[in-house]
């Protein structure tokens, strides 16, 4: 018995250290910035809020894809770490790996591939190459959990399965599906994947209609999520957003099956990102014999009774199929990560075959063990130099570079790297490969524009004008470039244009709440009050949890002699973050305006606790109020 429990814990220990490089990794700005880093939900928590946080990500979609309990998880470790440890956050993907590798064991021993099976299985999914993406990127915290969760409810079914049901096993496989359902929509396969059990585990391999009707529960779940997967994605417009359409998408997918095929043993020219070709070339015509000769085996394998085939190719196909971008919604046709869990079902093939072996050809298992030991190592290798790639958005993207200079994304992701760490002209290198790749599209024209206004110099402010004009000459009626042309004309004196400018975009997205921002700056500059009021106010209306445009608006209304209003909008801004002794301060001011001292003294203490030094005749004039 101690046997299986050290078997498994080389095979955590094994999985953990390929993997340990990615505790040295930062966030990315891919995806990392929407599902947590830029996510208000996540960065406006405060002492007060946390429940009202996880009704909006319950209720909500991050770019199209509906699975808050993943967000959720991002929004403890900002209650608890915060963003500036992403060691921890790297930490936990880490972990929900090693509880898919630990069920991986334990099912490999249900399902009869015995103790070095098992470990052949388990060890395979822990530290194949093809992992990494899935557990070294901090997003795809999603792939980790809905898998845990995935794998805990095919455990409790085969256990079932085996020893009779409990109540509450009932309990514990539905609560995993429908947290694995609200992890990530791939979960959505996962009554297939009992059906596909049911299978395995049969007298006469067969697949008999009882099974699927006793599935019906969880088809009507995956039902459910699928839907409002489909509706997210309609409401963000990914699934109109196709490179290819009709008899292209079968080929494309073909070319999918095929590769995820081949890097299931050679992990080859891994990349982040795969985009799409500018034109099918010869493979993926030729790549539409793997679409043939699928189901060929699969039903083949059915009719003879290869069990072992038959369940482990199926699960693989089933657990893929969705996956194969037949039709397309993303920047890319493949991605490493979609086969985290489909490829149990090729490395349970893999392990049940070389158990064979050795059984068959006893005097060469030491053959067999040294060659299984050597891919090993070789996997383990790769999996832990492939960690490294994702040090940080620079690494990351200089890779994908390596393999594809001629798409737009990996230039503009690096260049907005090395703009946001304070190295301009490397970020203008790779603005300029966009610009030379995609010459009339606006977006970098704008980028390259923000990044001259940051210099502050008249000369790089006019160069910042006339990249914003590009800009807007190729979109004209785009509010957030219009806006930037009127900030650049606030910075170079001239506040008449820029407020035209702001009227203009106002027009356009009235929505747009950077307008009303820059629009009260200016007001604000020239003590024009009632109208930066005016312009906070339709700010906030936008922008409800920006609790330091509610200090302005506080700010406004004590300079306006409004002192209730004043405290008011101070009152806002503290309960979004209490632990801004300046938002005190002022506070104290307002309450000294309405003659109640009790509370301005409260006030004042709470800023000094929180080290904020602010004005001392001030502070001495509240404490010594009688």
């Amino acid at each position: 018995m101690k046997k299986k429990y050290y078997y498994l814990l080389i095979v955590l220990f094994i999985t953990f250290f390929c993997f340990s490089p990615s505790l040295q990794n930062e966030f990315v700005n891919w995806d990392d910035e929407s599902s947590f880093i830029k996510n208000e939900l996540i960065t406006s928590l405060n002492e007060t809020n946390f429940w009202e946080n996880t009704k909006g990500i319950f209720s909500s979609d991050v770019i199209g894809n509906y699975n808050p309990l993943t967000i959720w998880t991002f929004l403890l470790e900002q209650k608890f770490v915060g963003q500036d440890k992403p060691l921890f956050w790297h930490l936990n993907n880490i972990i929900l790996h090693l509880v898919c590798t630990f069920f991986i064991f334990w099912i490999g021993l249900r399902l009869r591939l015995g103790l070095l099976g098992a470990s052949i299985a388990a060890l395979l999914f822990g530290i194949h190459p093809m992992r990494v993406e899935s557990v070294a990127w901090v997003t795809e915290r999603k792939d980790v959990l809905y898998s845990a969760f995935y794998l805990a409810a095919m455990f409790y079914y085969i256990k079932g399965k085996q020893e009779g049901f409990r109540t509450r096993d009932y309990l514990t496989i539905g609560i995993s599906f429908l947290l694995s359902l609200l992890s990530k929509i791939q979960a959505v396969i996962l009554p297939v994947s009992l059906v596909l059990v049911d299978y395995y585990l049969s007298k006469d391999c067969r697949i008999t209609l009882q099974s699927i009707i006793g599935k019906v529960p969880f088809f009507v779940g995956s039902l459910a999520i699928g839907l409002l997967g489909v509706y997210f994605l309609k409401q963000k417009e990914v699934l109109t957003q196709q490179v290819y359409f009709g008899f292209d998408r079968l080929f494309i997918g073909s070319l999918s099956l095929t590769t995820y095929l081949a890097k299931s043993i050679l992990p080859y020219r891994m990349s982040p990102l795969y985009p799409y070709p500018s034109s099918l070339d010869w493979t993926f015509y030729a790549s539409i014999v793997t679409f043939i000769l699928t189901p060929a085996l699969l039903f083949f394998a059915y009719i003879k009774k290869w069990r072992v085939v038959f369940f482990g190719f199926a699960f693989f196909i089933a657990n893929i199929f969705l996956l194969l971008q037949i039709v397309g919604a993303g920047q890319g046709f493949l991605a490493d990560r979609f086969t985290y869990m489909a490829y149990f079902g090729i490395f349970f093939l893999f392990a049940y075959f070389l158990v064979f072996l050795i059984k068959r050809f006893p005097e060469r298992k030491m053959v067999v063990l040294s060659f299984t030991g050597l891919v090993f190592l070789f996997y383990g290798y790769v999996t832990f130099q492939q960690n490294k790639i994702w040090k940080n958005s620079a690494t990351l993207f200089s890779h994908v570079l390596k393999y594809y200079d001629k798409s737009t994304t990996p230039w503009g992701n690096r260049a907005n790297y090395f703009r946001d760490i304070g190295e301009p002209q490397k970020a203008f290198h790779d603005y300029r490969q966009v610009i030379r790749l995609t010459p009339n599209e606006p977006n970098p024209y704008n980028t390259i524009g923000k990044l001259y206004f940051n210099y502050n110099h008249p000369d790089s402010l006019k160069k910042a004008l006339f990249y914003c004009n590009k800009a807007i000459e190729l979109k004209p009626d785009d509010a957030e470039y219009i806006v930037n042309r009127g900030v650049i004309h606030a910075k170079l004196g001239d506040f008449n244009t820029a407020l035209q400018n702001f009227d203009r975009a106002e027009k356009i997205d009235p929505g747009y709440a950077n307008i009303y921002l820059n629009r009260y700056l200016i007001y604000s500059q020239s003590r024009q009050g009632n109208k930066a009021l005016k312009n906070v106010d339709k700010y906030l209306n936008i922008n409800t949890n920006h609790a330091d445009m509610w200090f302005e608006k506080g700010r406004l209304h004590q300079a306006l002699n409004q002192p209730q209003e004043c405290i008011n909008a101070f009152d806002k801004a503290i309960s979004i973050n209490p632990k801004k002794g300046m938002y005190y301060f002022e506070r104290a001011k307002g309450y000294y305006n309405l003659e109640n001292y009790t509370r301005a003294k409260s006030d004042i203490q709470q800023s000094l606790k929180l080290n904020y030094k602010g004005d001392q005749n001030v502070i001495d004039l509240i404490l010594n109020a009688q």
